[in-house]
């Protein structure tokens, strides 16, 4: 009875934990929010070479971005994510 009752404590107890971790895990396809520092840059940016005023960078406007602005989006985590290349979907393991 005792193996039982410790058994089943032990149980419960991983339970708990793992249901803890839970929410924190990111769920496949979820986005993630971006930071204060990385909204203050994106509205640089657009106020930068949004030319039609619209609030959005369309392609011909994304193409005129500076390396320099392009080098400080990638340094702030913005962009594509990393080994993706434009078009393309990562691959599921």
């Amino acid at each position: 009875m005792k193996k039982l009752l410790t058994l089943a404590a032990g149980l419960l107890l991983a339970g708990a934990i793992s249901l803890q971790a839970a929410p924190e895990a990111k769920k496949e396809g979820e986005k993630k929010q971006p930071t204060a520092e990385q909204k203050a840059l994106l509205k640089e940016i657009k106020t930068k070479y949004d030319a039609n005023k619209d609030g959005k960078l369309c392609k011909e406007e994304r193409a005129k971005i500076s390396s320099e602005d392009k080098e400080k989006m990638k340094k702030a985590g913005l962009g594509q994510p990393a080994g993706e290349k434009k078009g393309e979907k990562k691959k599921k393991a």
